[in-house]
């Protein structure tokens, strides 16, 4: 699929140039050369990305640009100048342009802010499929993030889906979204038709985590005189269950959790009737069972029972490269719920997002975007919306850990950054040069021969 990009000039030599360069580029192009034509223009042409002047012959470019975001408003516009005027560029981003190039154009700038701008038109319409799976309440890959980690997480997860009893055990923090992961395996299991449920086993009070799991019979204890009540195994007949927070449960609920397990089979409370059942079990954890065994809080037994596929959901901060999706796709969620104008995100208040630790996984991020679609009334979230809703301390400490290299416009030898990364490393390490051979993963001897090799004095206080 080609993208379309239209140019809006009333210079022909610089539509004709700039046309030549990006079908090159492999773009479909059209050009304009008269402001009263364009909106017949994009009509016709259905442009992904316009350029746009800013000084046209017949009309104002910023005129146009502003009945551009009324009408077309999922479409970036690039506006371009032949004058480097601050207040221009400022009035321009302000009524909605993408960004802003100057004339002559550069090559390389201009590539960078194509690229960018259709980066966000795919992501877009990867949240448009999202809302649609919503809407459905069926979840496919693309649910999850493109990501390579989360990417081979799922393919691993879709294959263990495709056995119809294998019991699988979902582990990683509060937040993930292991409930997620769990509807997911029913959807792609051979038990799709039948019953997905689920029970928060850290919800349910003690005496009746026994009836909720197995139900009871008439009269089974005080509170009981009403009717039989089916427990969510019962439920589950034919589908999948999925016991989440298994590790909450009592030691002796968890020998009856393991007779099920293995026999299929289990008594209502005060009932006298073995019930049988065909369930496919899936077992989620915030905490380590193996160190819950160790503990003598988690059965050996039970714990090798659930551990046949074992899958652990990383925490969102190691894989934030689905942050942009999924900040869309809640965008998109609660714009709906909520009756709201946002559609988009402001470049900073996305930087901002991607920054922060997230230590509450998904679920943080969720309830971060509802707050911001539900107070504010703008079309598109900036960062000064997110600030009296993030931990300011928390992005602080994210941003001093995180290593960032700045590559001069003229560029720079690989020996002077080596020779640079070195000398600060032996700084922080007070000169110790066995700690900072560990910090840069070299062993002693390396750090040795590239000090000689780059001149790096050996010295126990390097200022």
């Amino acid at each position: 699929m080609k993208f379309k990009i239209l140019i809006i000039d009333d210079d022909d030599l610089v539509c004709i140039s700039l046309k030549k360069l990006l079908q090159k580029l492999g773009y479909e192009v059209e050009v304009c050369l008269d402001g009263d034509e364009a909106f017949n223009k994009v009509e016709e042409f259905q442009p992904d990305i316009i350029l746009l002047d800013i000084y046209l012959t017949t009309q104002n470019g910023l005129n146009i640009l502003k009945q551009f975001r009324k009408k077309y408003f999922n479409i970036p516009v690039i506006m371009i100048t032949g004058y480097s005027d601050v207040k221009i560029a400022v009035t321009a981003i302000k009524s909605g342009a993408y960004d802003f190039l100057l004339k002559p154009i550069d090559i390389e700038q201009l590539q960078l802010v194509l690229k960018k701008a259709l980066d966000g038109l795919m992501l877009k319409a990867e949240v448009e499929k999202l809302h649609q799976i919503i809407q459905s309440d069926e979840l496919t890959k693309d649910f999850f993030g493109k990501g390579t980690k989360i990417r081979r997480l799922i393919n691993s997860v879709e294959k263990l889906a495709q056995s119809s009893d294998t019991t699988i055990l979902l582990e990683g923090e509060s937040g993930t979204g292991k409930e997620v992961f769990a509807k997911f395996i029913h959807q792609n299991s051979p038990r799709k038709n039948g019953p997905f449920i689920q029970i928060n086993c850290s919800a349910i009070p003690k005496e009746l985590a026994e009836s909720e799991l197995f139900g009871h019979e008439k009269g089974a204890f005080t509170g009981a005189a009403q009717k039989t009540k089916l427990g969510k195994f019962e439920l589950a007949n034919e589908g999948t269950i999925l016991l989440d927070e298994i590790g909450e449960l009592s030691l002796d609920l968890q020998v009856k959790l393991l007779r099920v397990l293995q026999e299929k089979k289990f008594y209502r409370l005060g009932g006298e009737k073995e019930i049988s059942v065909n369930v496919k079990v899936i077992a989620a954890t915030n905490r380590n069972l193996e160190v819950e065994v160790e503990k003598g809080n988690f059965r050996t037994d039970l714990f090798y029972r659930l551990n046949v596929a074992r899958v652990f959901i990383p925490p969102l901060r190691e894989r934030k490269e689905d942050i942009p999706l999924l900040v869309y796709t809640f965008i998109d969620e609660f714009a709906n719920k909520f009756d709201k104008k946002i559609k988009d995100v402001d470049a900073s208040a996305l930087r901002l997002l991607e920054s922060y630790p997230w230590k509450g996984n998904v679920r943080e991020l969720r309830n971060v975007i509802e707050r911001a679609v539900l107070l504010i009334e703008e079309d598109e979230l900036k960062e000064y919306h997110l600030n009296s809703l993030l931990n300011s301390n928390a992005v602080q400490k994210e941003e001093e850990n995180k290593f960032v290299l700045q590559i001069p416009a003229k560029g720079v030898a690989i020996d002077l950054v080596l020779k640079t990364l070195i000398q600060k490393t032996l700084k922080i390490t007070n000169g110790n040069q066995v700690k900072a051979a560990k910090v840069l993963g070299l062993s002693r001897s390396k750090l040795r021969y590239r000090m000689e090799q780059l001149g790096i004095e050996v010295t126990k206080n390097i200022k």
